[in-house]
This record gives C-alpha cells, sequence and structure tokens, in this order.
C-alpha cells in the first residue's frame, strides 16, 4: 500500500500557510521541540510540543447556535462525517482509522476499532457516506482504499482501491446501485459496484479531459448527470457534465457499438476569478455550486446560459486570525465544502473564518455561524487570546441540525437552525443599475429582537472595481424591536468590466453573520 497523506498535506498545507501569512509556520522548531512521550493514545503521532496544535488547545464550547462535544478518545482527529436514517452521527478519525458513533439523544459516544487499520497508521478520511442497508462507505487516501463498515455487526471490510501511478480516493457518495468516488490526485471519478467481492472488483473509471490536473469534489443532478471539476492549483480549470446514464444505455444495447466515456462529457471553462473548486453541490433548481478555496466565494453555473454568479461571504472575525503581527492586509474565508439540505438551501463550511454558512438561492439570504472553539496554532494569535481555527472541514445536514468536525480540536459540534435569529435584514431594494465610474445610494434596515451590543456591518463586495461604504459607525448597539436604517453607498470605477454582481450588505454579532445580497449591474 502507497502512502499518498503528504502529497494531500502538502496541499492542504499550502491551504493554511497562505491564508495565515504568519504565526506557527513562520517560527523556527528547536530540536527539543521534537521530543515525544508515549501515552499510548493517537496524541503519540505528534511530538510534544505540537499536541495541542492538533490534538485540542481546550474544552468543548457553546455558544446560543453551536453545541460541541469532546470525544473520549484524546487527538483521533475527526474528519468525514454522515447522519444515518435514525439520526445518529457517524465520523472517520484520521489518526485511528475507527469509526464513531453519537447519539444526539444520549448524547454519548461510541467508538469501534479496525483490526484490519494498518499499525499506527494515519489517513485523512474526506469522505463517507451511510447506505439503505445499514453500511457506512468510506476513502481512505494513505492507503488507496475503500471501505465498508457494517452497522449491524461492527465488521470493517477494505476494499482496495482501483490505482494507477498517483490515486488519491476522496470525496464519497452512495448512489443507487453504485458508489461514486473522486480520486482527487488520480485525476479520474470511479464508479464501484457495493456488491462486489475483493475476487471480483467491478468499476468504471471516467478519465479526466485535461491532463496534469486534479479531479475535484463532484453532485449528481435530477438527470443522474454526474458534474465535477479538473483544476491546477491556483491556475483555474474545468467543470464537466458526464451524461452517464447515454453512456451506460450504449453499453447496455448489444446491437450498438458503445463511445468511450469521454465522448459523453460536455467542458465548461472556468471563471478565471474561480482558483481552487473544493466543493460542488447542485440546487433543487438545477444550478451548480462551487467552492472557491482560494477567495472568499461560491459561485453559481446555469446549465442553461452556461454563465457564473460569484457570491461574496462575509470578512473572517478577527478572532478567528488574530494578526497579532498585523501582516495580513486581506483575511478571506476559503469555502471549502458545499451541500444541499432538505430545504434546499446551500450549506457551506468557511475553513479560514471558522464558520458554517446556509445560504437561500431564493430570497439571496446568507447566515453564518462562529464556532466557539479556536486553536490559536492556526492563526497569527496573540498569546493567550481567543483566537485561531478549529479546522471545521466536513459537515452533515440532519432535519435543523448541522453536524460538524473540528479536525485540530477533537470536538464535533452541531449548529442548531431552528434557534431565533436575534435580528433580521431588509433591503430597500436588492437592483440596482451603475455606469463605469458612477456611484449610488441605497439602505438596508437592521430589525433587532433583542438588545445587541458589539454590532458591526457587512459590506462585501467581489471585485476591486467595486466599492461598498458606509457612514455609520462601528461597533454600535441596538435596542430590541428599535429598527436601525444604514445607508451605504455603491461606487463603479472608471475601469468597471460591464456584467453582473453580487455585493452583499448586512450586519453582525460575534457568533452569528446575516445579510442579503444586491444584483449590481454595470452597464456598458
Amino acid at each position: 500500500m502507497k502512502k499518498k497523506g503528504v502529497i494531500l498535506a502538502a496541499f492542504f498545507a499550502t491551504i493554511m500557510l497562505t491564508s495565515l501569512a504568519a504565526g506557527v509556520f513562520l517560527k523556527s522548531t528547536p530540536q527539543s521541540q521534537n521530543e515525544v512521550t508515549t501515552t499510548g493514545t493517537p496524541a503519540d503521532h505528534f511530538p510534544d510540543a505540537q499536541r495541542a496544535q492538533f490534538c485540542g488547545s481546550g474544552d468543548a464550547k457553546s455558544t446560543t447556535f453551536v453545541k460541541e462535544y469532546t470525544i473520549p478518545t484524546v487527538c483521533t482527529n475527526p474528519l468525514a462525517i454522515v447522519t444515518d436514517y435514525d439520526g445518529n452521527v457517524w465520523f472517520a478519525q484520521t489518526n485511528t482509522g475507527k469509526l464513531a458513533k453519537f447519539d444526539p439523544n444520549a448524547k454519548s459516544f461510541a467508538e469501534f476499532d479496525n483490526p484490519l487499520w494498518p499499525k499506527n497508521g494515519r489517513s485523512m478520511i474526506w469522505g463517507i457516506d451511510y447506505s439503505p442497508d445499514g453500511s457506512l462507505w468510506f476513502t481512505d487516501e494513505s492507503y488507496d482504499s475503500v471501505w465498508r463498515f457494517s452497522t449491524q455487526d461492527a465488521k470493517y471490510q477494505r476494499i482496495p482501491y482501483p490505482s494507477e501511478g498517483n490515486s488519491l480516493p476522496q470525496k464519497l457518495k452512495v448512489d443507487g446501485s453504485q458508489i461514486i468516488i473522486n480520486d482527487f490526485t488520480g485525476n479520474k471519478i470511479t464508479f464501484l459496484d457495493p456488491s462486489q467481492s475483493d475476487d471480483n472488483l467491478r468499476y468504471l473509471n471516467l478519465p479526466s479531459p485535461v491532463n496534469g490536473s486534479v479531479t475535484g469534489d463532484f453532485a449528481i443532478d435530477t438527470q443522474k448527470n454526474v458534474w465535477y471539476t479538473n483544476w491546477l492549483f491556483q491556475h483555474g480549470g474545468v467543470l464537466i457534465k458526464f451524461d452517464q446514464e447515454s453512456y451506460r444505455n450504449s453499453i447496455a444495447n448489444a446491437n450498438e457499438q458503445s463511445l468511450p466515456p469521454l465522448d459523453y462529457i460536455q467542458v465548461f471553462q472556468l471563471p478565471l476569478e474561480l482558483l481552487t473548486p473544493n466543493g460542488m453541490a447542485v440546487s433543487n433548481d438545477g444550478m451548480i455550486w462551487l467552492a472557491d478555496t482560494s477567495s472568499s466565494a461560491i459561485f453559481k453555473f446555469d446549465p442553461a446560459t452556461q454563465q457564473f454568479t460569484q457570491y461574496v461571504t462575509s470578512d473572517p472575525k478577527i478572532s478567528t486570525y488574530g494578526n497579532s503581527t498585523g501582516l495580513i492586509k486581506s483575511p478571506i474565508s476559503r469555502p471549502y465544502w458545499i451541500k444541499t439540505n432538505s430545504d434546499g438551501n446551500l450549506v457551506f463550511n468557511e475553513q479560514t473564518a471558522n464558520s458554517i454558512a446556509i445560504m437561500d438561492p431564493k430570497s439571496e439570504s446568507l447566515i453564518e455561524y462562529l464556532v466557539p472553539s479556536k486553536n490559536p496554532s492556526w492563526g497569527d494569535c496573540d498569546p493567550d487570546s481567543d483566537c485561531g481555527l478549529a479546522q471545521v472541514f466536513d459537515f452533515s445536514m440532519n432535519g435543523d441540525k448541522i453536524w460538524f468536525t473540528e479536525w485540530v480540536e477533537n470536538n464535533i459540534g452541531v449548529v442548531d437552525t431552528s434557534v431565533a435569529l436575534p435580528f433580521g435584514i431588509e433591503l430597500d431594494s436588492k437592483d440596482i443599475s451603475l455606469k463605469p465610474g458612477e456611484s449610488k445610494n441605497l439602505s438596508f434596515t437592521i430589525s433587532p429582537q433583542q438588545d445587541l451590543s458589539d454590532v458591526s456591518l457587512i459590506l462585501s463586495d467581489p471585485h476591486n472595481f467595486l466599492n461598498v461604504t458606509s457612514s455609520v459607525s462601528v461597533p454600535f448597539q441596538l435596542n430590541a424591536n428599535t429598527p436601525k436604517p444604514v445607508d451605504v453607498t455603491i461606487s463603479a470605477s472608471d475601469e468597471a468590466t460591464p456584467g453582473t454582481y453580487k455585493v452583499l450588505l448586512g450586519s453582525q454579532i460575534e457568533d452569528v453573520s446575516i445579510s442579503k445580497f444586491v444584483t449590481v449591474t454595470i452597464l456598458p
């Protein structure tokens, strides 16, 4: 078995380093910091000096909207997470190779030993899904494997992943009678038969049309088309549509000669500003959504018009990155994975904003919940400050709950979206038009349901040629049931490119940010 952890680790270390610009990554490591005190726990994977950084920096925390739970075993590095049909929460431990279950009613954990896991093995387990037969399937990038875990008898089965060279099975989805996996560095999409045995491995590999790229996350639309991306790190790429139904119909018809899989794909060039499309989802209206980990934006692709639209998030709160050295001039939120929930809303994590976000694509409104645990080793933090990142990578929805893992805090957590929001946002206009060099005023109203202090504004624009300002001094206070109007000015520079853009307006307190998008049309 070939270990690929260093490959993905290098990529994500680059993501983290470029987002922080300062802090622990830039400090020299004395030789004494390589000392390891044996504990007989997963913490032994790390030198003593790194255990707070990777194993957790404090106790589980809670806010009005978020509740965290500490995993009984220390330093498991939880990653992929999913909920079953009974509402139980299952997650994978990258430091142990185990699956664990959390019962939300009993608030109890159960961890299941994996006797097939290599001794002292570690693997970034990015993908997991629950099958109707009660099985859990998950990927294993270090050992080129797909695993099946039976929830009935608590037994594991390892299935070698069909690899040729530098494979890295990443995200995974159980789709009817097949399992779909993206091979991140192997540059392909793999379709596996879940009824297979080790002696009769059946699979289809869909190769990439772009040589030298990586294959990102995928999503399936209502016509069973598989959408995925091929891209080069921070050099852009393409969005791909694979008509799997037509392809399978062609090979099932013995009277016709089937064509290669690549003959059933369409390729769409990604916009230049979309550099790292990790996550992907399909909304109820058929739109394709991409999360860009190199920016503070998600993108919508309309298959009918073949047009992309960029939606920005709010800026990360200073409590997530700290900026003790003052080197971080333009912090970004780095949306990572994106999914749709049962209400048709989009849910995505903002890695370097330490947040879980929910966007309603119909009303074009955005709610961002701050995760309370913050590991200072992943930020430019002052000593003893409440600052840093829990490295929230994966999440899963169940009703009005969003469950997530904290990779470096050894916690799982849940966002309760049924909790009433402390204020609302209403725009006086959702659309404005500007000529290059022109400015226009508009306003929005903050309607608080309770007294609030330390309130600030969200004024986010997607391009340098747009600028959003307000004369309102921040921070400010809000009194319950006393609406506060906010006047803003949106300006387009003389070099503004004609087109349609989304500007985000709203307000935030430490635990939650609430905002709405204004459509700005730059006229020729």
